[in-house]
């Protein structure tokens, strides 16, 4: 029974270290995301941080700040869900599909 107990440690470990790989290879990468037909672009490293915001000169409008607001919104929340997509699916692969907490 001890030499399971220190397979399994050991299955483990190598997980908990491919995954921090795995990890630190998303939180290198970047991910686009745009709302409005382009009127505002986002981009957000794999920590899910905004890096970049553009927001072309025709979607400022004075007499409607709360529709730029929205589309600069939905502009960010669509690259943060495309790259948390992409560590679920990382993740799910190391794990092989098994729910591990405080990774999501």
């Amino acid at each position: 029974m001890n030499d399971q107990f220190a397979k399994l440690m050991k299955q483990a470990q190598q997980m908990q270290s491919k995954m921090a790989e795995e990890q630190e290879k998303l939180d290198g990468m970047s991910f686009s995301g745009s709302a409005g037909g382009g009127m505002a672009e986002s981009e957000v490293n794999g920590k899910l941080e905004l890096i970049s915001l553009k927001i072309m000169p025709e979607a400022v409008d004075p007499e409607d700040v709360e529709m730029l607001e929205d589309v600069i919104l939905a502009a960010i929340q669509d690259a943060q869900r495309k790259a948390q997509e992409a560590k679920d699916s990382q993740m799910s692969s190391v794990t092989g599909g098994m729910k591990i907490p405080g990774l999501g």
